[in-house]
């Protein structure tokens, strides 16, 4: 699986900078000097990170061959990517990737199919976007109260919602 982790904005200057719209919660290790990263489209890429500097707080980034701001301004709009089994787990086994969540079976404690994480929001809480059977979201808080077990090695979620959590907007 392929995962965003910046668009490229416009030239900075007229040495081939680019401003990046960073879209990673870790753009320290996703962008360093040397860092190869896909591109869509495709054919703008990959592309390697040559220099990375902070300037007016936005990243800018030069890439390899990329010598001067006609060729900044032709990566204007290309989203970068990045191979989701290149990115180690989390140390803390009360923090996951969203690439793991998505397509979880989710099951209620009581055994009760509620369907698969569809996606995560990332709000001012955390939600899990599930898929039920029927194809409608169902959406609940990722708290610990809520979502006691997920273990991704099994491709499995334990929910324990309050009544009609599940319910709501049906």
């Amino acid at each position: 699986m392929r995962l965003v982790v910046g668009r490229i904005g416009r030239a900075h200057g007229i040495r081939g900078d680019v401003a990046v719209d960073v879209r990673t919660d870790d753009p320290a290790e996703r962008f360093v000097a040397g860092a190869k990263l896909l591109t869509d489209p495709v054919a703008a890429g990959p592309l390697t990170v040559r220099s990375v500097r902070m300037h007016a707080g936005r990243l800018l980034v030069r890439f390899e061959g990329v010598a001067d701001r006609n060729g900044a301004e032709e990566l204007r709009g290309v989203t970068l990517l990045v191979e989701s089994a290149d990115i180690p787990p989390v140390d803390d086994p009360d923090e996951f990737h969203d690439h793991e969540l998505i397509g979880m079976r989710v099951v209620t404690t009581e055994g009760g199919e509620v369907g698969v994480v569809d996606d995560v929001l990332h709000h001012a809480q955390d939600v899990l976007v599930i898929k039920d059977p029927s194809g409608e979201d169902v959406l609940v808080p990722f708290v610990r109260e809520l979502v006691p077990e997920v273990d991704t090695g099994a491709g499995r979620m334990v929910i324990d919602p309050p009544p009609g959590l599940l319910d709501l907007g049906r």
